[in-house]
């Protein structure tokens, strides 16, 4: 009994593949010289396709299922092999398994960025990133065109053949998407969805598809988020006539409520700046200069306003103490230098009689 024991594990009679890897695609049964017993039991589990290959030459492939391995079953290996109909020798053949699942851990990025023309900005390059899928559609091509012999063909053996046609893929998709760049946020899906058709195409030469392709984020040089941010900006503030008068009152307002002195012409100043930049800003003419108003001190009375026309005929004269808005307090005139022209033409005061 122990002869035929030995004569029996020479054989292999159950031929399946417990996958207990995450970043397997292609696994090679390991016979080494055992032959496989004609008879034996094929287990392919869900998401798996065993493909049989003799002596280089790709033969049968099995979907999911159980199956008895006989000359009837086995229709191309039987004829590479010769045999005739009720030959039951045991075999010698590379049995590899094909897992058909999806692979969702492939990630994608643009090393050098993208340019687009962009009908608002112009020339604009983008980068972007995302991730994508990765299925088996037909493992007979999967194993002539890049498994090849590979006892144990991984996800990070094409990994890096899948970037290269996804990136070369992607440059032109947003070149002539046509789509505005402050529209891409709303159409990355759909262009996902063009991308994982375009790629699933180019890819179905070696046995593999793309179900589903993600943009994550596509983003833009600095300047042009600067510009954006502008016009947001621009967008919240609406009618900049109305927001240059608010700032002005604001500015009053801060200026601490006083009704004369420096303070107040602090803020007066402040506020007609402020107006006169944001319009500048808004593309209007700037606003019309305002004459300044003068108060005289005659005789212990106040006097005016008067535009600076007007001081001499009001009795403007070196010693009369004058004020306008922006001045700490009444000074003489012949202390004021924007004065002193007037004062020139100003006769000197009358003798004591």
């Amino acid at each position: 009994m122990a002869i035929f024991d030995k004569i029996r594990g020479e054989f292999i009679d159950i031929v399946e593949w417990l996958d207990d890897s995450r970043d397997t695609l292609v696994w090679r049964f390991p016979r080494y010289d055992n032959e496989i017993k004609m008879g034996a039991q094929l287990v392919v589990r869900e998401s798996q396709v065993a493909v049989f290959v003799n002596e280089g030459q790709i033969a049968d492939a099995f979907a999911p299922g159980t199956y008895t391995l006989e000359t009837r079953n086995l229709p191309v290996l039987s004829t590479l092999q010769g045999w005739k109909y009720g030959f039951e020798s045991p075999f010698k053949a590379e049995v590899y398994f094909v897992s058909t699942r999806q692979f969702a851990d492939f990630k994608w990025g643009t090393q050098n960025p993208v340019i687009v023309r962009d009908p608002e900005f112009g020339p604009v390059r983008l980068r972007a990133f995302g991730a994508y899928a990765v299925r088996v559609t037909d493992a007979r091509a999967l194993l002539r065109e890049l498994a090849g012999t590979d006892p144990r063909f991984r996800t990070e053996e094409v990994e890096g053949y899948l970037r290269q046609l996804v990136v070369g893929r992607l440059a032109p998709a947003l070149a002539s998407a046509g789509i505005p760049v402050l529209d891409l946020a709303a159409r990355q899906r759909e262009m996902g969805r063009r991308l994982a058709e375009a790629l699933t195409a180019d890819l179905a030469g070696v046995g593999l598809a793309i179900p589903t392709f993600t943009i994550e984020n596509i983003s833009l040089p600095p300047e042009v988020e600067r510009v954006m941010d502008k016009r947001s900006q621009m967008g919240i503030v609406g009618d900049l006539g109305d927001y240059a008068r608010f700032q002005a009152a604001e500015a009053l307002e801060n200026a601490g409520g006083a009704a004369d002195g420096m303070g107040l012409g602090m803020g007066i100043a402040a506020g007609r700046q402020m107006a006169a930049a944001l319009s500048q800003d808004a593309g209007g003419p700037p606003p019309l200069p305002q004459e300044e108003r003068w108060y005289l001190g005659v005789d212990g009375e106040r006097r005016g306003p008067f535009d600076e026309a007007g001081l001499p005929a009001a009795g403007l004269a070196p010693d009369v103490l004058v004020w306008r808005s922006g001045m700490a307090g009444w000074v003489p005139a012949r202390d004021v230098p924007e004065l002193r022209p007037l004062l020139r033409d100003t006769p000197p005061p009358l003798p004591p009689s």
